[in-house]
């Protein structure tokens, strides 16, 4: 019987892969930090390990490199869950030698086990041959070279499946209320409070329940809140890590994607079906006559993986808007001959983006600034200098909102009885 070592500091989610690899006939032992995940390898001599890089006492990545060291261990295949959106800290799993990372928004347990499967099958094909499994090291570097987390191809779901992710995701929704709750009362703490020292463990509480939300979530196949937790869950982690970079614009931020999560969680469809629709696209323009500014929120934007058109002219911009129908539209302040107000102003005036949102980028927080950008039609502000990722998950939330609204109101125009229905 193969021999599966689960590295995971959530309870659940360890509980939920080991019952699932149990029935698939896997031996199944627990780690629930990096010291002892290193004590049960060593210990257990697990055939496959499955390694969370967010661990108490050892991280997964040291965890990792001091597998690799070790001789007896160092061509074990570990598959690494992590964020999405991460991207350095996944860059640094592969070169440190994992086997496959996976984002834990993305898989569900059945797409893991394939992924087991398939590691289990090339083992078994190297030992047949008389050669060694190829080194990490060797084929993650080449293969992978700037790759992140893939998708992985699964086989046909059975009625057992079915019913598994069924229950799953029965449960996840069940249990949703309470996260939001604890999410909230975190962040109401950390903008309560006045002390660094506090900040960061209300901080450090409020990353791990929105690392268990995305995790979750992910398991369950609630792909949109996977995704945006996702996102939300690398923004409290840098803020974790970078808590002077805690102001009064990324406490809007986080406040603004965990409110959007509650709005999934109130319109998420009953049955959805996980990745089963292509990731929407999404028209975004950014305007800022600063080149750096722009190439800010441009790199920003591509984090989030939204890809947008990014012009100086502010005079420019408002014929484009006149002309195309956007998703989101960021907009600097202070610009010569039309600053962001006016333009703002204008396209509001503007047939095809009169309600398109619109977030300004500015420098200028006072509040006459804030008053200005709400009475010009503008519904958000962020502060710069601003983290990347704040940026890129206030433009989730937004883009996000207004394809659920689109969704919302074509399901109620199609639901409508027609005027000769409703006269009967």
């Amino acid at each position: 019987m193969k021999k599966i070592l689960i590295i995971e500091d959530d309870q659940l989610v360890a509980n939920i892969y080991r019952n699932k690899f149990t029935v698939e006939n896997y031996e199944v032992e627990i780690a629930l930090d990096g010291e002892s995940g290193l004590e049960m390898v060593n210990s257990f001599q697990p055939d496959l390990a499955i390694l969370d890089l967010m661990l108490p006492k050892v991280t997964g990545l040291d965890l990792l490199k001091k597998i690799r060291a070790q001789e007896s261990t160092k061509n074990l295949p570990v598959i690494v869950f992590s964020n999405t959106y991460l991207s350095n800290m996944v860059q640094e799993a592969w070169k440190a030698g994992a086997t496959k990372c996976l984002s834990k928004a993305n898989c569900t347990p059945k797409q893991v086990i394939e992924v087991v499967r398939s590691l289990a099958n090339s083992a078994v094909a190297a030992s047949a041959s008389g050669t060694h499994p190829t080194t990490p090291h060797a084929t993650n570097a080449a293969s992978h070279g700037a790759n992140t987390t893939r998708p992985v191809s699964i086989a046909a779901e059975t009625d057992d499946d079915a019913t598994f992710q069924s229950d799953l995701r029965h449960s996840f929704l069940e249990s949703m209320p309470a996260s939001l709750a604890a999410a909230r009362a975190h962040l109401q703490s950390i903008a309560k409070s006045h002390d660094e020292e506090h900040r960061v463990k209300f901080l450090q509480e409020l990353y791990r329940a929105i690392h268990t939300l995305t995790a979750n979530a992910g398991i369950a196949g609630v792909v949109q809140i996977a995704q945006m937790a996702d996102a939300l869950e690398a923004l409290v982690k840098e803020l974790y890590e970078k808590p002077k970079s805690i102001n009064a614009s990324t406490l809007r931020t986080v406040a603004l994607a965990i409110d959007f999560l509650g709005k999934l969680f109130e319109q998420i469809p009953p049955q959805e079906t996980p990745n089963a629709a292509p990731a929407p696209r999404f028209n975004i323009l950014v305007v800022d006559d600063e080149a750096i500014s722009r190439r800010a929120v441009t790199y920003a934007l591509e984090k989030a993986r939204l890809p947008c058109i990014a012009v100086e002219n502010p005079e420019a911009a408002l014929g484009m808007l006149g002309e195309n129908i956007y998703d989101l539209v960021f907009l600097d302040v202070d610009m010569p001959g039309m600053n962001g107000f006016e333009l703002c102003t204008k396209l509001r005036a503007l047939a095809r983006n009169k309600t398109t949102p619109v977030v300004f980028v500015t420098s200028l927080t006072d509040f006459e600034s804030r008053a200005n950008s709400t009475m010009s039609g503008g519904n958000d502000l962020i502060a710069k200098p601003f983290l990347f990722m704040e940026l890129a998950v206030k433009a989730l939330v937004y883009v996000l909102r207004g394809r659920l609204a689109q969704a919302a109101a074509v399901k109620a125009a199609t639901s409508a009885p027609t005027p000769a229905l409703r006269m009967l």
